[in-house]
């Protein structure tokens, strides 16, 4: 018997040439004739203006960004269907295998493992699940069934509560998609254990793409640490291994007190939690004269959308300049963006531009992102958001 075929969605040449040479999106602008479909989340057949095939994708019934592309087989050369899903799924598993001694990371990174706005994060035996694609929107029950199969775990929590959903036109969401009960889970970044609730904390349970800077930063940190926008007190926790004293400031009170339970559970006695806002506080250090061996500046995602690139740019300006006067000199300055609209040249730009304003040479050390758990796929600079730089001022 035949295949069956998939709707197919034209699109322009343009556009098609940016889908062959590896970009997996193509937003509504480029689309000449859209699928014949009222699926939400259907897989179809993209052609060119020549009816020449490029591959299948996802299709969005109301997202800007129209296709996602699956495969640049067309539906003659490959089914795109559970089975194709599962295999995805198990690849991306196994490209985790050198990090199989890790309870904490991530299991599949949307784009950059050929599942286009599929995000899962592991800790300990719970799954964390974030989709911000309509077509694995729709297919998320069956992920979850196969995932706790694959993998063992005993829950799987749907956090499709992020922004991103927004832009795509998917309603928000929080609920448990396998499994019973609370989902508080721990894991382990280096020797430091954390808990989470996959259910409550913000993102996915924590940023498991800062893993390894936090325990980088924790070999290269000493003396007084500043630990800024702390969250649960992944940096702060790492460097109190090598510091004498550190100061985690944390805005959102519950995070602060997950933050101060982690010091405790892992007789961090060195670490204090001050719940404040990061501004107020590096103001008035900066202000006051006093100064830190060790300052670490990683703020949420400030550029969400490219029209509040300029806006951003002066808050992460404002940040650096105060945070490099609060260093002695010889200090180190761990300092991050994950906004994903803000290049890494720019970001470099803008901290010699603080080093400068606050007149302080620097030596930067190393230019890092995010572990090998989160990989970057080649074509599509968005999934590099993370810039982490560690500098060190000179005088």
């Amino acid at each position: 018997m035949a295949r069956p075929t998939p709707p197919t969605a034209r699109v322009s040449l343009k556009g098609a040439k940016a889908l062959r040479k590896g970009h997996p999106w193509l937003y509504r602008t480029e689309l000449m004739e859209p699928p014949q479909t009222e699926e939400r989340g259907a897989v179809v057949s993209v052609v060119d203006p020549q009816g020449n095939p490029v591959g299948q994708a996802f299709y969005a019934q109301r997202s800007p960004l129209a296709l996602r592309l699956l495969t640049r087989k067309g539906p003659a050369e490959e089914k795109v269907d559970e089975a194709f899903l599962r295999h995805r799924l198990e690849l991306s598993l196994a490209r985790r295998a050198p990090l199989r001694q890790r309870d904490g990371l991530r299991l599949v990174h949307g784009e950059a493992d050929l599942l286009p706005g599929l995000f899962v994060d592991r800790y300990g035996a719970g799954l964390s699940l974030q989709t911000l694609s309509e077509g694995m929107d729709v297919r998320k029950e069956w992920v979850a069934r196969t995932l706790a199969e694959l993998t063992g775990a005993s829950h799987v929590v749907c956090r499709d509560d992020a922004s991103g959903r927004d832009f795509e036109g998917l309603t928000r969401e929080v609920k448990l998609l396998h499994g019973q009960g609370e989902a508080r889970f721990s894991y382990h970044e280096g020797e430091n254990l954390f808990e989470v609730d996959l259910l409550g904390d913000m993102k996915t349970g924590a940023f498991l793409d800062q893993v390894d800077n936090h325990v980088r930063a924790g070999e290269l940190a000493r003396g007084e640490g500043l630990d800024l926008f702390s969250y649960h007190g992944g940096f702060a926790l790492a460097l109190s291994r090598t510091c004498d004293s550190v100061l985690a400031v944390e805005q959102d009170p519950k995070a602060s007190e997950r933050a101060r339970a982690n010091a405790a559970r892992n007789g961090r006695t060195n670490v204090t939690v001050e719940n404040a806002n990061a501004f107020d506080v590096l103001r008035r250090f900066s202000e006051s004269g006093r100064r830190f061996d060790t300052v670490v500046v990683d703020p949420p995602g400030l550029a969400k959308r490219r029209e509040g690139m300029a806006t951003a740019l002066r808050a992460y300006h404002e940040l650096n300049l105060r945070a490099l006067k609060c260093l002695r000199p010889e200090g180190l300055l761990v300092t991050c963006s994950c906004s994903g609209k803000l290049s890494r040249e720019a970001f470099e730009e803008m901290v010699l531009s603080a080093a400068s304003d606050a007149k302080r040479p620097v030596q930067i050390l190393e230019r890092r992102g995010a572990g090998l758990d989160h990989p970057v796929l080649g074509g599509l600079p968005e999934t590099e958001y993370l810039k982490a730089f560690f500098v060190r001022v000179l005088l």
